[in-house]
């Protein structure tokens, strides 16, 4: 059994193909540019050239490709762009405008001369990923599932804050089913806030076997959980430090105990240990992140927890988490089956396993097996 992974980040898209017939640790594995580094280089490349651009697509991540339209634009060039590719940028599209972005429709685009370069925005291609493979004689064809986590943050309606919308968000899921897989959904059931999320749907729509969706936050910690070190404690405080967001989660016996969300580019070391240790003290309170321009913060269980316990851990993974390097909290940076690069990876293989329980026994084997034994790559058959 196949399935193909994909946690797509700001800086990178890392890519696992799990295959029950092998140890995990055999598993194909790629790190290439995240799609939002993409569009940016396309785009910069077009400033260079002084080329007028068109925007089409859906709903993507933006961050470095937001900055590199706007650049566009300052130098006082033409891009348009429809109205989803342009919420990649903004929610808002008079926010989008202000940018220098022009708005047309589907309609408007398609009469605008073939001089002017299109860039279509999407946060997956899976023709590319498959192409990838198939030139290193790795079929596809045969999957089970395909899971794949991108942040969301949410559809909020114009006078309510994104901030508090997103951390009201987290709030529902953990209260409606208190597990890290709250946040992975089947295609077909994703809320109609998570608009980024049904964008990925949109960008697969071609797929014939089940896609299960996820935010990267959750899937990174969930991935985390499975570290030899991080499992062997009963309760363990998670950190994912993202690019743009640093997402925590305390976790104990019985699920999610208490969570906080800022933004990481706010934070420093010193500023993520007084946050952590309110955490453990379950006095962290929504007013400590939230009028810091951060997300918020919840304890849903009041116990305190002493950082010198030896059955707790607090644990550290992101592609930002050598701002915790050195910390006098001591935070162990987890390694699950030896690879931090697609930690989020294994939390999809194992919110996949949840939602698609015909596909659980072999995924969860493999979870709870580390250095198993699996056949030999170069003993599998010839596909």
């Amino acid at each position: 059994m196949k399935i193909l992974t994909i946690d797509v980040g700001t800086g990178t898209q890392d890519i696992f193909l799990y295959d029950s017939r092998l140890d995990i640790e055999n598993g194909f594995k790629l790190i290439l540019p995240s799609p939002t580094m993409i569009i940016n280089r396309q785009l910069r490349q077009a400033t260079q050239r002084r080329q007028p651009v068109l925007l089409t697509g859906v709903t993507m991540g933006g961050g470095p490709s937001a900055w590199a339209a706007e650049n566009h634009a300052k130098a006082g060039l033409e891009i348009f762009s429809t109205p989803d590719a342009a919420r990649s940028f903004n929610d808002d599209l008079s926010a989008v405008e202000s940018m220098g972005i022009k708005i047309v429709s589907d309609e408007e685009a398609k009469k605008i001369p073939s001089t002017v370069l299109r860039i279509e925005l999407k946060d997956v291609d899976l023709d590319a990923i498959y192409q990838v493979f198939q030139k290193f004689g790795v079929s596809l064809d045969d999957l089970a599932a395909v899971s794949i986590a991108v942040f969301d943050h949410g559809a909020a309606p114009p006078d309510v804050s994104d901030r508090q919308f997103r951390f009201d968000y987290l709030d529902e899921r953990i209260r409606t089913q208190n597990r890290l897989s709250a946040f992975a959904y089947h295609a077909h059931q994703i809320p109609e806030i998570l608009t980024r999320l049904k964008a990925v749907v949109q960008s697969v729509a071609n797929l014939s076997v089940p896609l299960i969706v996820m935010d990267t936050a959750p899937a990174a910690i969930l991935g985390a959980t499975f570290d030899p070190i991080v499992a062997s404690r009963r309760r363990k405080i998670i950190l994912n430090v993202g690019n743009f967001h640093t997402l925590a989660f305390r976790l104990g016996p019985d699920g999610i105990e208490g969570v906080f969300e800022h933004h990481t580019g706010l934070l420093d070391a010193g500023k993520i240990e007084r946050l952590v240790t309110l955490l453990a003290k379950s006095t962290l309170k929504h007013e400590d992140v939230f009028n810091h321009h951060g997300h918020g913060a919840l304890i849903y269980q009041h116990q305190i927890l002493k950082l010198d316990d030896p059955d707790f851990n607090i644990v550290v993974t992101g592609p930002r988490r050598s701002m915790m390097a050195g910390s006098s909290l001591k935070p162990y940076f987890a390694v699950p089956f030896g690879d931090m690069m697609i930690t989020g990876c294994f939390g999809l293989l194992a919110a996949t396993a949840d939602l698609i329980p015909e596909l659980s026994e072999p995924i969860l084997a493999s979870l709870r097996s580390a250095g198993g034994s699996g056949t030999p790559p170069w003993e599998l058959p010839v596909e």
